[in-house]
């Protein structure tokens, strides 16, 4: 698959999660960084997004510990949650 259709393929994953509030922490993290991302980012983004939303969101706000495999700069990026717009705007 080249590299357009799997970014295509994992926004689609990203905002589609099951819950609102999963949706804009994990799609807008997507829409904020992919652009710049790595193949090796890529791939941890779509590892990433095979795990249950509760425990992605529970590492990104600090009440879980981040495994190993996740821990590192890409999790450091969505912790700081600055690219989640909650006004809507």
């Amino acid at each position: 698959m080249n590299r357009q259709d799997r970014l295509k393929r994992l926004r689609f994953r990203a905002w589609h999660r099951g819950t609102r509030e999963a949706d804009f922490m994990i799609g807008s993290f997507f829409d904020r960084y992919n652009a710049d991302w790595s193949d090796a980012e890529i791939d941890w983004f779509e590892s990433l997004l095979d795990e249950e939303d509760v425990e992605i969101m529970a590492w990104a706000i600090g009440t879980m510990t981040v495994p190993d495999r996740y821990a590192g700069p890409m999790m450091e990026r969505m912790q700081k949650l600055d690219y989640i717009d909650v006004t809507g705007k």
